[in-house]
C-alpha cells in the first residue's frame, strides 16, 4: 500500500481464531501495531496491565465512554471492552499499519466513524468447525458454548459488511492472507 497507514479491522465469530491469527501476523510482520483493548474484566493469571489489556474499573470506563475517548466499545461476556482512540491515531499518523482485533458491534462503530478503515471478516472453514473449535476448547460451560453459537451464527450472518472475508482453515495462510489485504509484503 502507498501512502498512509490504513486502519484494518478483523472481527468474526467467537473461536475462530481471531488471536491466533493476529499472533501469527504480528510474527510475520512485526512492524504492524496490535491495539490495546481497555477493559472492564479482571485480569487472568499472566496478563498485565497495558500489555494484554488496560485494566480499569466500571466507573473508569464509563469516562472513557462519555468523553470520546474510545474508538468503539462494546459488552461482551457481562465486561466492556473498547480501543482507546488517541493511540489508534497516533500510530496511523506516524505511518504505523494498525490492526484492530474486536467484535462485530465494535465493527460496525469504527466503520461508522472511520470509512475509510479495511473490515475484513475472518470465517471458520464450516460451520461444524466452529463449534470443535469452540466446544474443543474446553475452558467454558455448556450454557455458555451455546450462547457463543447463538451469537456466532448473528456474525456470520453480516459478514456480506465487511470489505473482505478470510477463512481460517489454515492459520499460516489466513495470516498470509490478512498481510496480503493490508498491501504490505511478506516478511
Amino acid at each position: 500500500m502507498s501512502g498512509a497507514a490504513r486502519l484494518t479491522v478483523l472481527s468474526g465469530p467467537s473461536g475462530v481464531g481471531k488471536s491466533t491469527v493476529v499472533q501469527r501476523l504480528r510474527e510475520l510482520r512485526p512492524d504492524v501495531w496490535l491495539s490495546v483493548s481497555a477493559t472492564t474484566r479482571r485480569p487472568r493469571p499472566g496478563e498485565t496491565h497495558g500489555v494484554e489489556y488496560f485494566f480499569v474499573d466500571h466507573a473508569e470506563f464509563a469516562r472513557l465512554v462519555e468523553e470520546g475517548e474510545l474508538l468503539e466499545w462494546a459488552k461482551f461476556s457481562g465486561n466492556f471492552y473498547g480501543t482507546p482512540r488517541a493511540a489508534v491515531a497516533e500510530h496511523l499518523a506516524a505511518g504505523t499499519p494498525v490492526v484492530l482485533e474486536i467484535e462485530l458491534q465494535g465493527a460496525r462503530q469504527v466503520r461508522a466513524s472511520q470509512p475509510d478503515a479495511q473490515l475484513v471478516f475472518l470465517a471458520p472453514p464450516s460451520w461444524e468447525e466452529l463449534v470443535r473449535r469452540l466446544v474443543g476448547r474446553g475452558t467454558e460451560p455448556a450454557d455458555v458454548i451455546a450462547r457463543r453459537l447463538q451469537t456466532a451464527r448473528i456474525e456470520l450472518a453480516a459478514e456480506s459488511e465487511f470489505d473482505a472475508t478470510v477463512v481460517n482453515a489454515s492459520v499460516e495462510e489466513a495470516a498470509a492472507a490478512l498481510v496480503a489485504l493490508m498491501g504490505l509484503s511478506g516478511p
